[in-house]
């Protein structure tokens, strides 16, 4: 069964102006039997968006008319493909009161969910370790070396895997290696393994899984899915279930990375482990 658990949509405020009949009929045409988009949700309100562009997250307006679109259409193409409602959940420090209000109040609505580290914190500032190779490079000066912001990076990740965030919170981990975006402009010598390893464990013990993504092959500086060989194998061995994500921000890249899976192994479909 060919699933894809991490798509985007016209909703995204970064992303393009496909239509959801696009990515689905595109999705159908390349053999997909399940798909779930999960659009950035609404950055908590108190929350300062640290990007330049400030689009990190859905328009709050916009919610109510994206779950409802996505029910209509469910309903539409019931007979061709199962879509799935939801929502790529930023975890962000100092913020699990307000992420877990949003999700008690929204995740009723929810079929499925991802739960991803985009934002750093650091002596009481935000920064978004993704936007760009300048943004990045302006981090690791802030942090003072990228070994600083590798650990900032997969300390959040455990901590995101750790926090309370109530009944809904997402059981999917998002990108766990989101870090090595820009990895071949600037390349990180320090080994991690150990905390990588450790952030498996956790999943593991929480029951909870991850984000097969392939959206890393076709980032000009990192060239490998998130996570990458390595690690996909030793969550194999943990028998942590892993779902594929194209993580499309336009229907033509649906399917990206998909070829470079490690092909040993079983991927799980979205919701077969609810």
């Amino acid at each position: 069964m060919k699933t894809d658990g991490h798509i985007h949509s016209p909703y995204c405020p970064h992303g393009s102006d496909d239509s959801f009949d696009q990515y689905i009929d595109a999705a159908i045409s390349l053999g997909y039997q399940e798909i779930s988009f999960t659009e950035h949700a609404p950055l908590p309100a108190n929350f300062i968006d640290p990007t330049p562009d400030k689009d990190s997250g859905m328009n709050p307006n916009f919610l109510d008319p994206y779950i409802s679109d996505l029910q209509k259409l469910k309903v539409k193409y019931k007979d061709k493909i199962k879509i799935n409602i939801g929502l790529e959940v930023d975890y962000i420090i100092h913020f699990e009161s307000e992420t877990t209000k949003f999700l008690n109040k929204y995740g009723q609505f929810l079929d499925d969910s991802i739960l991803s580290v985009h934002f750093l914190q650091h002596e009481g500032n935000y920064y978004c370790l993704d936007f760009s190779t300048q943004e990045f490079a302006r981090i690791i000066s802030i942090f003072g070396d990228i070994d600083k912001v590798y650990t900032s990076y997969f300390e959040t990740i455990k901590q995101s895997i750790l926090s309370d965030l109530g009944p809904y919170k997402p059981k999917r981990i998002g990108h766990m290696t989101l870090v090595h975006k820009f990895q071949k402009k600037y390349p990180c010598t320090a080994d991690f393994s150990t905390d990588i390893k450790q952030i498996l464990d956790l999943i593991h013990d929480k029951n909870m899984t991850l984000d097969y993504n392939g959206a890393g092959i076709n980032k000009q500086f990192c060239l490998e899915p998130y996570p990458s060989e390595w690690i996909v194998k030793e969550a194999a061995k943990r028998k942590i279930p892993l779902i594929y994500g194209s993580d499309a921000h336009i229907s033509r890249d649906l399917n990206q990375g998909y070829s470079e899976l490690v092909p040993t192994i079983t991927l799980s479909a979205p919701t077969s482990l609810k």
